[in-house]
């Protein structure tokens, strides 16, 4: 999209986002904060002071030091709701496409038990994700700065405002959108040099993915406390029989050695199942409940608590941290023909999704959230993508709690550009695998790694980059399987052998012979069998769908017509149901809802392609879906006949 303002700023972008100085996040444990008995959390959503820097060079915000005092002291400043994107806030145009550093501030006022003790509790300061390149000052000193817009990054402040006069924290957030062919996922910035057409140092931000580049602070922002020794991460991995589990566990303590650590697994009805202690060790649990899939069995994210306690002397104060990891035993396998969880053939038929909703953009937002969910399970969706980026904690939270499995999705989407292979890009791209599984290493809910979606794997450099990526992901937690999402032909795909399952995206009848549903049989059953005759692997539709306006109708079908899309959904249906009899094992629709996209002559208001409205509202593909997904939940189900289309698990 254009941005406003002097071509200066994209020149003057890149340094400024590259090479500013400052304290990288580092490698320590990313536990999601909770309140315990030691620690303390407090949300700093709400209003937020905002100012995009207008400047030619988009850089005055750094050369007059605006986080050196109150952001409103530098000029105008607007009130800006967080967690959101910033774009359909307002009704400026300029700071809807805008790209280039945007300034937030909060001033909050710390409790003093905050500040004071001996030791003194260590405050963070936790961002759950900014996009995309983000600097952050507490009282005017920098703390953190993070690359990437989809996971979440902190920093410690104790110091900063421990040593602080009062109990003042004034929170400043300089935030970059820009895209750069190394970022992830990737862009680039394309001057206008035309002179006849455009004005002096007109720019746009070019990008090679189908949704809006959205920015702001789009997740909850929080302080919280724990003691000045602590547990700073937890590592869960489960196996189990017919009768017994274990819980194969590992915990980091820092700021001193623990004196003691124990562990405790509560059942969902409070009772302690198994003990040990030490930061290694494992826990047997007799006749388990294991973690089952929505729709796989009558209590499904069955849910155990790990509650880990340590005691440390600091100085002459003996100081104790208490952490619970929620705990879903299950395990995962995969064979050349089946995906298996708990040992039991699991059928992918579920969506894709995006962080995606009117006037919020990529915010995080409860009511749509659970409304999401709800849609789900009436759907009869066991499964979902998070396409094409990592999804909220607290999305991933009730995945867990709801039995809804998940294919992980790095940003790695758009990665089309020769220079998008090279070593800087794939150095960034292992450090985002590192972030996304230190985060979400522990959910039950997440049964794979997928490292990328649509990239350009017919071009030679992938070979030697995926290969890298995968190899990377698996050596980090070899318990789960890893794929990336490929439409690339089958013999010219470089990545595609080293995945464990083959993803592949088609829209036969839609962008290939477009109208045409009558080639759908033949070209969708070619591919299954090329890609299962090539690699000897099991395979996932990843994508498939058709746009259509809700309330366009034609009989027989023309393309963009409700018709169209429950006719296109059908045909695809009738090979998956062949398919899935031998080494097919799932089917995500392309999308859950409409979403937004960058303007363009083949988007009207964005993707239509959602069997949902972007206000969540069922179009008719919505009932094709929701009929056969519960048919296909019905056939494999360990329930009762009695579960139907019309059961309530709401």
């Amino acid at each position: 999209a254009p941005a406003s303002g002097g071509g200066g700023a994209a020149l003057c972008l890149l340094p400024l986002l590259l090479f500013l100085p400052g304290l990288a996040a580092g490698p320590a444990g990313m536990l999601q904060p909770r309140d315990t008995p030691s620690r303390e959390r407090r949300e700093l959503g709400g209003l937020w002071s905002f100012r995009a820097d207008l400047s030619p060079g988009r850089d005055a915000g750094f050369a007059q030091q605006w986080y050196r005092r109150p952001l409103r002291q530098s000029g105008p400043v607007i009130d800006m709701p967080v967690p959101a994107s910033f774009n359909d806030i307002t009704q400026d145009p300029s700071l809807e496409n805008y790209i280039g550093w945007v300034w937030y501030e909060k001033e909050v006022l710390l409790p003093l038990r905050w500040l004071q003790g001996d030791p003194a509790p260590r405050v963070v300061l936790r961002f759950g994700s900014a996009h995309y390149y983000s600097i952050v000052w507490v009282n005017g000193v920098q703390v953190v700065e993070h690359e990437g817009g989809h996971l979440p990054f902190e920093a410690d402040i104790s110091s900063v405002v421990q040593g602080s006069p009062g109990a003042l924290c004034r929170i400043t957030v300089a935030l970059n959108n820009t895209l750069t062919p190394h970022t992830l996922p990737p862009g680039s910035i394309q001057y206008m040099t035309d002179k006849s057409r455009y004005p002096k140092n007109y720019f746009v931000q070019n990008i090679r993915f189908d949704f809006f580049n959205y920015a702001g602070i789009h997740r909850p922002v929080v302080l919280y406390t724990t003691p000045a020794a602590y547990i700073d991460d937890i590592t869960v991995t489960t196996s189990s029989s017919d009768s017994v589990a274990m819980v194969r566990y590992q915990v980091s303590v820092v700021g001193s050695t623990a004196n003691s650590l124990s562990l405790s697994l509560r059942d969902q009805e409070g009772k302690v199942v198994a003990t040990g202690d030490g930061p290694v060790g494992e826990l047997k649990v007799l006749n388990p409940n294991l973690w089952w899939p929505y729709l796989m069995h009558e209590n499904p994210g069955y849910l155990y608590s790990l509650e880990v306690k340590m005691q440390a002397q600091v100085g002459g104060a003996l100081l104790e941290d208490v952490y619970t990891l929620p705990v879903g035993i299950r395990t995962v396998h995969v064979t050349s023909t089946q995906f298996l969880i708990n040992g039991r053939p699991f059928y992918f038929h579920g969506v894709n999704k995006h962080e995606d909703a009117d006037i919020r953009g990529k915010g995080l937002d409860w009511p749509l959230i659970v409304k999401d969910f709800n849609l789900l399970r009436w759907l009869g969706a066991n499964s979902f993508r998070t396409s094409h980026y990592p999804y909220a904690e607290e999305i991933m939270d009730l995945c867990d709690a709801y039995g809804i499995v998940v294919i992980d999705e790095s940003p790695g989407v758009g990665i089309k550009l020769p220079e998008s292979f090279g070593n800087k890009s794939l150095q960034h791209h292992l450090a985002v695998m590192e972030e996304l599984i230190r985060r979400d290493k522990n959910r039950p809910s997440v049964v794979m790694w997928s490292v990328a979606n649509e990239p350009a794997s017919e071009l030679p450099p992938a070979a030697h980059y995926f290969k890298t990526v995968i190899a990377h992901t698996k050596a980090l937690d070899p318990s789960r399987p890893v794929t990336f999402v490929t439409d690339a032909n089958y013999a010219l795909d470089h990545g595609a052998p080293y995945v464990d399952v083959i993803c592949v995206n088609s829209y036969f009848s839609w962008y290939h012979d477009p109208g045409h549903l009558e080639v759908i049989p033949f070209q969708l059953t070619a591919q299954f069998e090329n890609w299962y005759k090539t690699y000897q692997k099991p395979i996932i539709q990843s994508e498939y769908g058709a746009d259509s306006v809700p309330g366009l109708h034609s009989d027989p079908p023309v393309m963009f017509s409700e018709e169209y899309q429950m006719a296109m959904l059908r045909a695809y249906h009738s090979v998956f149901d062949k398919k899935r009899k031998e080494y097919v094992i799932g089917e995500l629709i392309w999308n859950f809802a409409d979403f937004m996209t960058n303007q363009g002559t083949t988007r009207v208001l964005g993707n239509k392609k959602g069997i949902f409205t972007r206000q969540r509202q069922p179009k008719a593909a919505a009932f094709v879906l929701r009929d056969r997904y519960w048919k296909i939940a019905n056939e494999s189900s360990c329930l009762p006949p009695v579960i139907t289309s019309h059961s309530l698990f709401l």
